[in-house]
């Protein structure tokens, strides 16, 4: 690829995934938050299902801020020319 972009191999580098081991941790809390809360409103208790929703959007930002903070902390620019 000549195009700059990282390959897929190069995303899924071991390296990286040692950064941010809570990266994958916060992903997988957002997709269990998502899940109860698709039961709950399944079940019919919309009031749960809507605090479960919004946990979700707080569980979710919190992964992506965390993703933001280590590729900074780390100095990871994918758009910087090697």
């Amino acid at each position: 690829m000549s195009s700059g972009e990282p390959s897929f191999e190069e995303l899924l580098e071991e390296k990286k995934r040692v950064r941010n081991p809570l990266v994958p941790v916060g992903a997988l809390i957002t997709a269990g938050v998502l899940t109860a809360g698709l039961i709950s409103f399944r079940q019919g208790n919309s009031q749960l299902g809507q605090m479960l929703m919004r946990a979700r959007v707080v569980v979710q930002g919190a992964t992506v801020a965390l993703m933001v903070g280590t590729a900074y902390y780390y100095g990871d620019n994918p758009w910087k020319s090697s």
